[in-house]
Formats: structure tokens, sequence, C-alpha cells
């Protein structure tokens, strides 16, 4: 499948790397064919979730790992049914990230994860319990992101 995209333009995507969302994702139900992206020159841990309903769409993702270690929300299994069968070797968690006009209120939403099965390339949205307060919306990402730079040039 060829398509034309806003961040990539015109890109081939294989039939294996399809990711389908059954429910959407929040805000947009009826995306539900996804693909992951990334420039291999300047991630900076960045990927692009791609639909391939609506080219023009794209939402950046990125591990929630690379800036919170501690990431690790209790989720129902009734949340994770529309996965079908899980090996943890084979989940891929991802939270979105907003990147407004000044970089330095970067940030992630950890309340609201996308859960890809890799095996079978299924994925849901799904909202964490955040009763505590430590998943939130706007968790912001740019000091640790800058932190982690500095670090690597070392």
């Amino acid at each position: 499948m060829v398509i034309t995209t806003k961040v990539f333009g015109e890109i081939e995507i294989d039939d294996a790397k399809i990711i389908t969302f059954e429910g959407g994702i929040i805000g947009f139900p009826d995306l539900k064919r996804f693909t992951l992206l990334y420039d291999s020159e300047k991630t900076g841990g960045i990927k692009w979730l791609q639909s391939l309903d609506e080219p023009a769409f794209a939402m950046p993702v990125m591990d929630p790992l690379a800036v919170k270690e501690t990431y690790n929300p209790v989720v129902e299994d009734e949340l994770l049914k529309p996965l079908g069968e899980l090996d943890p070797e084979e989940i891929l968690v991802l939270v979105t990230v907003t990147v407004p006009s000044d970089l330095t209120k970067m940030s992630v939403n950890l309340q609201a994860p996308l859960v890809i099965n890799a095996e079978n390339k299924k994925g849901c949205q799904i909202i964490v319990d955040n009763e505590g307060g430590e998943f939130p919306v706007k968790f912001m990402v740019y000091d640790i992101l800058q932190k982690k730079k500095e670090r690597a040039g070392e």
C-alpha cells in the first residue's frame, strides 16, 4: 500500500506493519488502521503513529519508559481483551507526545497509553486509573529528554 503522508511524504507500507485499533483512538474513533514510522536520523525517541485511513493524520508517540522509568500502571485485564492472547514480550506501550511551539512545554500523556500486541498487530488505547495522580495527562518531558541527550553526548 502506498500513501502520501504529511510528515514523511509518499511511503509504501507493508501489510505486515499495519496495526489495527478496532475501537479507534481517543478523539478519532473512525481511524482504525495505523503504522509506526520514524526518522532514523533524528528520532529522539519519538515515532509517529501514522493513520492509513486519513494520511494527513500522524500523532507523535514514544516509549513512556524513556521519560518515566517507573511507568507501570495497573490495567484491568478486561481493557486488554481486544488485543487477543498476550505474551508480555510482545506488548508495546506508547504514549502520545504533545509538541507545542515552545518546546520546553513538551509533554506526554501518561494517563491514556496505546497498548499494542506486536504479534497480531492489534492495538487499543486505554485510560489508566490515576487515583494517586502519578499518571498525568501532561507529564512535562523536555528537561528529561535534554538531560538524556547531554548524557549521550558525553
